[in-house]
């Protein structure tokens, strides 16, 4: 600030809330959190978003035809092209859920949600795009920063910080989970999700998984009932499924509609 006596002039003098440096103090982490998730709960609210269907998947998936960026080598080249068939389920699949969410709720039901980056997450949002439905992107602050892709709708296009605040806005509104293969960050929110089920700290809902041969492959489910380190019963959270209209048929029988 130019101008002004030296103690106007003063950090100390700034308004509080309009003060980065007092902000962004190791002391004040709390309310930063409190704000990240207030920030949102408060645009769901006037935006009457009442429950919400999660898609995650890989961020390196192409779209079919295109090249496969993320790829180091052609073994990998090969693999994420030929799973680029699950952009198009993706795509597909979100725009069942949203002509579903217009027709039975005016888009404040079932809203598709994603990560807001790019493979699967953009065929998500671009499938609520495609049908004129809204659609939810949670970003996240990354080292190579990442830009939202561009079929979100802005208005519930958000940024976050934390990313345990941003987990919890994935979850407090969901009625379904939809889960295309995807890496390290997929499967985080995959099990998060069903440790959350399994303990009853969350509702139970469908979770969904696209491409049971992906599945079975990279995680042996049978495997951790064998060993006793879940319930054989824990095997039922998950409903393997290969296209879209087969996942949005399981959250349809779930749900009963």
């Amino acid at each position: 600030m130019s101008g002004g006596t030296a103690q106007t002039r003063s950090p100390t003098y700034r308004l509080a809330f309009d003060d980065p440096d007092f902000l962004t103090r190791e002391e004040t982490r709390g309310v930063r959190l409190q704000l990240e998730l207030m920030k949102p709960e408060l645009a769901f609210l006037d935006a009457g978003i009442l429950s919400t269907v999660v898609l995650f998947g890989g961020a390196r998936i192409p779209a079919p035809g295109q090249a496969a960026w993320a790829a180091r080598n052609e073994t990998q080249k090969k693999n994420l092209e030929a799973n680029a068939k699950f952009y198009e389920e993706a795509r597909r699949f979100a725009q069942i859920a949203s002509r579903h969410s217009a027709t039975s709720s005016g888009g404040k039901e079932f809203v598709i949600v994603t990560g807001g980056g790019p493979g699967v997450m953009e065929a998500g949002n671009r499938g609520a795009a495609d049908v004129g439905a809204p659609s939810i992107s949670l970003n996240i602050t990354l080292p190579h920063e990442q830009e939202p892709n561009h079929f979100a709708t802005p208005e519930l296009c958000f940024n976050f910080h934390y990313f345990a605040i941003r987990k919890m806005h994935f979850l407090l509104r969901a009625k379904a989970m939809a889960i295309f293969p995807g890496g390290f960050g997929t499967m985080d929110e995959l099990f998060e999700a069903l440790t959350l089920i399994q303990t009853r700290r969350m509702q139970t809902i469908p979770v969904v998984l696209f491409g049971e041969k992906f599945w079975k492959r990279v995680i042996d489910f049978d495997a951790l009932a064998e060993e006793g380190t879940i319930s054989p019963d824990d095997l039922k959270l998950l409903t393997f499924v290969e296209t879209a209209e087969e996942g949005w048929q399981a959250i349809r029988t779930f749900y009963g509609f």
